[in-house]
Formats: structure tokens, C-alpha cells, sequence
């Protein structure tokens, strides 16, 4: 059974920084694109960034542009975001994804659509 499990939520203040981690068990994600997502409470769930396998190629949301980094450990079936200057709208469940295939190139993962292996989530609090 596939697991992501998500962690490094925490609450923070506005400006202050702190980095996701995800990590696969069950199988790995060997030549898979991978990215996160994010719902905030009362919101639909929205595209953050992705990753390509080999990590050269990177996609962010333009919210989050130049203040998130998204990167990945294949070593460790795992993949990291780092989350610099957050703001109050960055308030909101942080979920790594996957998808059912490597062939999903990393571009495709701005929808999740093509998403089929989900964490449970990593609650992220921004005050002030």
C-alpha cells in the first residue's frame, strides 16, 4: 500500500520560514514528477509546485513564486518544501501528491487531475 505522509506543519508568524517534508513508503516513486498542493479551510484545493524525477525542473503557483522551493531526495523517497516569507493566505493544509504513472510528466501536475496517491496532510498556521 502506497503511503505520503506529510510533515513539518506547524503554526508560524507572517515573514517567518519552515520546510515541508514528504516521504513515500510502500513503493517507490522512482522516475515519478511529484508536487504539493494546498486547501485552505472553506477553499478548493490548489496547485503549490512540482518537481521533476531528477529535480533539474520546477513548477510553482505564481502566489508562491520566489518565496517557495520545492526539492526532492530520490535517496530518501523524499520530497521537501521550503516555505520563506509566509504570509496569513499561506494558512492552510499542505498535502504531497503523486501520480499514477512516471510517464505524468511534472508540468501536468499544476492540475490534479493527474494525481492519484495523496497524503493526509500537514496543517500550516501563518499569524499576524
Amino acid at each position: 500500500q502506497v503511503q505520503l505522509v506529510e510533515s513539518g506543519g506547524r503554526l508560524v508568524q507572517a515573514g517567518g520560514s519552515l520546510r515541508l517534508s514528504c516521504t513515500a513508503s510502500g513503493r517507490t516513486f522512482s522516475g515519478y514528477a511529484m508536487a504539493w498542493f494546498r486547501q485552505a479551510p472553506g477553499k478548493e484545493r490548489e496547485f503549490v509546485a512540482a518537481i521533476t524525477w531528477s529535480g533539474d525542473v520546477t513548477y510553482y503557483a505564481e502566489s508562491v513564486q520566489g518565496r517557495f522551493t520545492i526539492s526532492r531526495d530520490n535517496t530518501r523517497n523524499a520530497v521537501y518544501l521550503q516555505m520563506n516569507n509566509v504570509k496569513p493566505e499561506d494558512t492552510a493544509s499542505y498535502h504531497c501528491a503523486a501520480p499514477g504513472s512516471s510517464a505524468v510528466p511534472a508540468s501536468m501536475l499544476v492540475s490534479d487531475r493527474h494525481v492519484e496517491h495523496w497524503g493526509q496532510g500537514t496543517l500550516v498556521t501563518v499569524s499576524g
